[in-house]
Order: structure tokens, then C-alpha cells, then sequence
């Protein structure tokens, strides 16, 4: 009897242990996606992360967005969660308009978030208007303890106290955070530093491209070049995306050099994420293609993600591929196949 007690002690004891470990997330392998579609959550679901950005933390890619109300007003900045950037699982809505009295009837659009290491804690900026027309032209920030947790909305405001503020992204550079926006109703785009916080703005770093009439901002660094890409101004309608470089975020920056199609595919920018994996790291255009252009509500949106090649250390391309696979785990990402480049209506033939 002794005996059958201690095996019985023994194995709770490591049933005990097991279940103390966190599961480690699963090894990603190489995946594909179809690019104008609709991408769907690993329920089945629509996914809705419109505008977005991604974030790593603790083995996860986090995927932030924008869902809307029928009526495009805002729902809620929506998060989900992969291992591989292809299979995304729901996590939760962190802000929500019943988070705050001034989100009950807004729009935020292309909600950002990045990790503060100072604080210990994840911070969103996002564009926000009062969900009747665009004449607010603020900024908005949140933040949370945890990645995936619910956001405090801290407010919404104008840079500086003075400098319109719409669409945005953010780029932190080993410590110190940047907000970039279109300001001057899109004619003008703005650098602004980050309190150490991230919660505010300290400091507008430039103007460097007065009446250039971009928006649609997504900065990221390779090597020693920092790139910044952007749309023009054109509502909901797809055109040329064009980028700038420079060898510090205080630039000298470039003049725009054209990427991609006359369209961009059918697309906009939203976020460029660097994939960086075993064998090599790569860089993932994510676009969105707004279900605005043939009438739509933002929510049957599509997305376009494609590889980002890189000619010379300071120039990129882009090229159409119907089909992306991509092995997060050796950061390869490659293209394939004909298809859907320019945009169109769910269920649509290609074209």
C-alpha cells in the first residue's frame, strides 16, 4: 500500500509539474496565403485587422486592425495572434467603443502599438475623428499592461497642440519612439519623437515633405537605410505607392521614387514587418485593398501581402504574386502564381 502511495504522490507530482510550464508556442512551417481576400481567423471568422500592425511577443506575431461598424464608424481595434503569420486566432477586442465617452460614435483608424521596456507596458496610437466627418484630424493613444489585454484610452489629441494628425504609424528605434502623420489635410507629413513614455509628443524631428500630399505612412529599417512608404492621397481608391529613404530617422531623406503598380495592386499600405527567421529576414508588405473603392463597408475589405525585394541597399521593389508563402520560422518569404492584381468585390472573377 506504502508503495501505490508514493507512485500515486509521484505521478501527481508530475502532472502537477507539467501543467506549471507554459506551452511553448508551436514551430511554424511554410505557409501560404491568397492575396485579395478575405482573410479568415482559425474559427472561421472574417478577420477584421484593417489598417493594422504587428507586434512580436513571447513567440506570438500580435496583428492589430481596425473593425468597423456597418455604417464604417468604430467598432473596436481587434487583435489576433500567429505563430506562423498565416493561421490567426482571435484574442480579444482591446478597445472598444464603450471604452471611453469619446469613442462611443468615432472613427480610429490604423491603430499602432509598440512595447515601452522603461514601463512595462504595450501603447496604441491611433488617428481618431468623431464619426461624422474628418475636420478633428487628432491623434489618440491607449495603452495596457499586456499585449492582448484591454487598452485605457488616455485621449485624443493635436501634436503639439496645433498640427492636424491623420493617418499615422509608429517605428521604435532601439528605445526611442516616432509617430509619423499626415498633417495640413494630407499635403504635409510629419516625424514627431515620443515622450520616454511613448504616450505623448515631445518633439516634431520634420517636415521633410511639404505639399507632397501622402499618407498611408509605414517606416522600417534595413541595414543602415530607413525606409518610409506611403500612398498618395485618393480616398478609398487605390494609386501609386512611393518611398523615401534616408541614413537616420532625422534624415536627409530622399525625394519618392515609385514601387509597384500604378495601383499598388490594388492596395494600400498599412504596415511593413520584418520577418526574421533562422536562415534570413525578410520584409512583408501588408496592404490593405478597401472595400470603398467598389462601394463597400471597410469591413469586407481585403487584404494584399506581398514580398519586398531589395535591388540595392537603398532602393526596394515590389512585384504582384497571387499566391505568398511564407516560413516564419527561416524568415523566407516567396510569390507565386497569376491572379487578382487590381481590385475588386468579393467573389468577383479575377482580373
Amino acid at each position: 500500500m506504502l508503495r501505490n502511495l508514493r507512485r500515486a504522490l509521484a505521478a501527481a507530482l508530475l502532472i502537477a509539474t507539467a501543467l506549471a510550464i507554459p506551452s511553448a508556442p508551436a514551430q511554424a512551417a511554410p505557409l501560404t496565403i491568397t492575396n485579395g481576400t478575405q482573410f479568415r481567423d482559425t474559427a472561421g471568422n472574417v478577420l477584421h485587422a484593417h489598417g493594422g500592425g504587428v507586434l512580436k511577443a513571447g513567440g506570438y506575431y500580435y496583428w492589430f486592425g481596425e473593425n468597423r461598424n456597418p455604417d464604417n464608424t468604430f467598432r473596436a481595434v481587434s487583435v489576433y495572434r500567429s505563430t506562423d503569420l498565416v493561421n490567426w486566432e482571435f484574442r480579444r477586442d482591446v478597445l472598444t467603443s464603450s471604452s471611453h465617452p469619446e469613442l462611443n460614435v468615432a472613427n480610429i483608424e490604423r491603430p499602432k502599438v509598440i512595447y515601452n521596456a522603461a514601463t512595462g507596458r504595450y501603447v496604441m496610437w491611433m488617428h481618431k475623428e468623431n464619426g461624422r466627418d474628418y475636420s478633428e484630424a487628432r491623434a489618440a493613444v491607449a495603452s495596457s499592461a499586456t499585449v492582448d489585454g484591454d487598452y485605457t484610452y488616455h485621449g485624443s489629441f493635436r501634436p503639439l497642440g496645433r498640427h492636424m494628425s491623420r493617418d499615422i504609424t509608429l517605428y521604435d528605434d532601439g528605445g526611442t519612439a516616432y509617430m509619423i502623420s499626415a498633417a495640413d489635410e494630407n499635403y504635409d507629413l510629419h516625424i514627431y519623437r515620443l515622450t520616454p513614455d511613448y504616450l505623448n509628443v515631445a518633439s516634431l524631428v520634420g517636415n521633410f515633405w511639404n505639399d507632397a500630399h501622402r499618407e498611408a505612412p509605414a517606416m522600417f529599417k534595413r541595414g543602415s537605410t530607413y525606409f518610409l512608404l506611403t500612398s498618395g492621397a485618393t480616398g478609398w481608391s487605390p494609386n501609386q505607392a512611393k518611398y523615401a529613404t534616408a541614413p537616420s530617422v532625422s534624415g536627409p531623406w530622399t525625394g519618392w521614387t515609385n514601387v509597384g503598380d500604378g495601383t499598388t495592386f490594388g492596395s494600400q499600405p498599412a504596415f511593413v514587418l520584418p520577418v526574421q527567421g533562422s536562415s534570413t529576414t525578410s520584409y512583408l508588405y501588408m496592404g490593405d485593398r478597401w472595400a470603398g473603392a467598389w462601394g463597400g463597408p471597410v469591413n469586407d475589405s481585403q487584404y494584399v501581402w506581398l514580398p519586398i525585394t531589395f535591388p540595392s541597399a537603398t532602393s526596394m521593389s515590389l512585384s504582384w504574386h497571387a499566391q505568398v508563402t511564407i516560413d516564419a520560422a527561416t524568415g523566407e518569404i516567396t510569390g507565386s502564381g497569376p491572379g487578382r492584381r487590381t481590385g475588386s468585390p468579393p467573389g468577383t472573377a479575377a482580373r
